[in-house]
């Protein structure tokens, strides 16, 4: 069965929803990036593997949880209750069964409030940098995604920010990677704090930036 990393930076509201709706079998890997609100130990709790991230970012966050992974498929998803995990077999499912080598989830917001006009623009305008970039018609950037460990560790993702998801995707597209899209619910934080990468201005700006160093490359 997968492993779930769960990128995490103070989602304690979060997370014993989050954790709860795992699909039986699946590992949950917390990959904690300094939280101050007991996110760990609130993982931890409710039976999750906790990797503690000094480095800050959220591609460091993502890698060292793929890191500490130990089953052959491996899930990525926010820890934010913005996507349900319920859905995680649905993008796991084709790379178990040896259909795609990358399944990307693209987020169909349940409410009009779940994905901010200009956090939408902006994943908008970097998809079509991204079919530009790989030739691939994709429509999001997929934040609950799923592959082969081994096989992206591979890919030798060299971003620790934000630019890691994008990164893994032009990457997967050089080598030739079978890339799914499949859509996925997308809900207003459970908290109904907001996004660190989509639910300010600012954190859109460098959520672009950072993946705009990496369409430069």
């Amino acid at each position: 069965m997968p492993d779930v990393v769960l990128p995490c930076l103070d989602e304690a509201g979060a997370l014993p929803w989050v954790l709860s709706r795992l699909p039986e079998g699946y590992r949950a890997i917390v990959a904690d990036n300094g939280s101050t609100d007991g996110s760990a130990q609130i993982a931890a709790d409710h039976g999750a593997t906790v990797v503690h991230v000094p480095q800050r970012g959220f591609g460091a966050a993502a890698h060292a949880g793929l890191e500490a992974a130990t089953a052959d498929v491996v899930c990525f998803c926010d820890a934010d209750a913005s996507m349900d995990p319920r859905q995680l077999p649905r993008v796991a499912g084709p790379v178990e069964a040896g259909e795609a080598d990358l399944v990307l989830g693209r987020r169909r917001p349940s409410s009009r409030g779940a994905w901010p006009p200009h956090a939408r623009v902006a994943n908008t305008a970097l998809s079509i940098l991204m079919r530009r970039r790989t030739g691939l018609r994709l429509h999001d950037l997929g934040p609950m995604r799923a592959a082969r460990r081994a096989d992206l560790l591979a890919l030798g993702i060299t971003d620790r920010r934000f630019g890691y998801p994008l990164e893994m995707v032009t990457k997967a597209s050089d080598a030739g990677w079978r890339i799914r899209e499949l859509d996925v619910d997308y809900h207003p934080r459970a908290d109904g704090t907001k996004s660190k990468v989509t639910g300010t201005v600012l954190g859109t700006a460098k959520t672009v930036r950072d993946m705009s160093r990496v369409l430069s490359r």
